[in-house]
């Protein structure tokens, strides 16, 4: 959530910031209700003040009756402010989480994801000698995709991976984590882009898929509830990303400034209803209910926070283009990022099949719109406390990751390339039609 403060003292520039990012929220009814809240707790604390003194007055053996009197008196008044500044803190709350980040300077200002800019463009698509095929059909006649059982077993949008598409995600997962956490590399990819920021590595980490709904909404992720799966038995949910989990790690904690960055790769499966997706991208792999991520969660100092973004999406970067796969980087729109999102890039890689580039990595700067609300702080050598900065980003989505790697690799008699870089993790080179 963003600081009431900042809210008060940049009143129209927060109104059009939700008019951009089309959130109906409204400003002027959160302002009302701030002034009212800070009046009461102003009484409130006026009268607790009050009612101390009076004790102390008792200790020292005041007139009894006189100081009782008075104790009644604001007592009463207590009752009655009280309970109204519950009822207000609550409408409060409600509209403050509403308010989404601000946007970055550099953010395109539009209204929906045809206003996405597109920053550069990186490799060519192949030209094919052959018509090229979509994943579903490849892995279908390859038999490491199979969608009608999983179907039968589990339902539309699931799926199975088999043989060397399984082995493949294997080898995707151990790739990323042998580039994320090597300094060497991160050393390398920081003097390519110019930038100046830490090349201290990642931690790997597998976290839970389970997350409490208060921490969800401390995440400001619970929100749309019906993408979410949820066990009413247990009240519990299960995450849409691994960054859920990674980003609360830190809840109501105190960092030491020392210790930032703390840079993490976790690997998670993710569990999405893809409500209002009925019909889309009905084929294959791409659009799912379960589906394995390698996620990056990065905390840092305020004043890293930009940079920190831009050394994930150049280590995004490295990890598609050393696939060989072509892609683009883009800008995502006022209108169509997440609300708690400052900045979002995203990738889309080319994918041959569908003759169309599609979405395959995010990267999402928070600034301290997390962790304000999730209470995150870092000690400065100061001594000063302040709010964290988060960035998550897509390392690898490993579904898409397959598919963009089957439709760029196939070849005329229907068999894929495994990639260079993965060839030292799998026990072949080509995956070949089954006979």
């Amino acid at each position: 959530m963003l600081d009431i403060k900042f809210i008060r003292e940049n009143k129209d520039a927060i109104k059009e910031n939700c008019k951009n990012r089309n959130i109906k929220c409204d400003i002027d009814r959160l302002l009302e209700l701030d002034e009212k809240r800070r009046e009461l707790i102003l009484k409130i604390d006026e009268l607790k003040a009050e009612k101390n003194r009076l004790n102390d007055e008792m200790k020292k053996g005041g007139k009894k009756d006189e100081i009782i009197e008075k104790g009644k008196i604001i007592k009463e008044k207590l009752e009655k402010f009280e309970p109204g500044l519950e009822e207000i803190n609550q409408e409060f709350k409600v509209i403050l989480n509403k308010v989404p980040n601000i946007a970055s300077d550099d953010t395109p200002v539009g209204s929906d994801e045809s206003g996405n800019k597109v920053l550069r463009e990186v490799g060519k698509p192949a030209v094919f000698d052959f018509q090229p095929k979509e994943h579903w059909e490849l892995g279908e006649k390859l038999d490491v995709i199979d969608v009608p059982r999983a179907v039968k077993v589990s339902g539309a949008r699931f799926n199975y991976l088999k043989g060397e598409l399984a082995l493949m995600e294997f080898a995707l997962i151990q790739y990323c984590f042998s580039i994320l956490t090597n300094e060497v590399i991160l050393k390398k990819i920081v003097k390519k882009n110019n930038l100046k920021v830490s090349t201290k590595p990642f931690i790997p980490i597998v976290p839970p898929v389970l997350i409490k709904p208060g921490t969800m909404e401390r995440m400001a992720r619970l929100e749309p509830r019906e993408e979410r799966y949820h066990i009413p038995s247990d009240d519990i949910y299960l995450v849409g990303s691994a960054e859920h989990t990674l980003g609360s790690m830190y809840m109501d904690e105190i960092l030491d400034e020392k210790d930032l960055p703390i840079r993490y790769i976790g690997f998670s499966t993710a569990f999405r209803r893809e409500a209002g997706s009925y019909g889309k991208d009905m084929k294959g792999i791409l659009r799912v209910h379960q589906f394995d991520k390698l996620e990056m969660e990065s905390f840092s100092l305020a004043e890293d926070s930009m940079v920190e973004q831009d050394f994930i999406v150049a280590i995004q970067e490295y990890l598609m283009g050393s696939l060989d796969l072509p892609y683009r980087v883009v800008s995502i729109c006022t209108g169509d990022m997440g609300g708690p999102d400052f900045r979002q890039i995203d990738i889309e890689t080319w994918m041959p099949g569908q003759n169309k580039y599609r979405e395959t990595n995010t990267s999402d700067s928070m600034t301290d719109y997390q962790t304000r609300r999730l209470n995150t702080k870092v000690r400065r050598k100061n001594g000063d406390l302040q709010f964290v900065h988060t960035n998550d980003a897509t390392a690898y989505a490993i579904g898409r990751t397959l598919i963009a790697i089957i439709e760029n690799y196939q070849q005329k008699d229907g068999s894929v390339i495994i990639p260079k870089v993965l060839k030292k993790f799998m026990p072949v080179d080509v995956i070949k039609p089954k006979k």
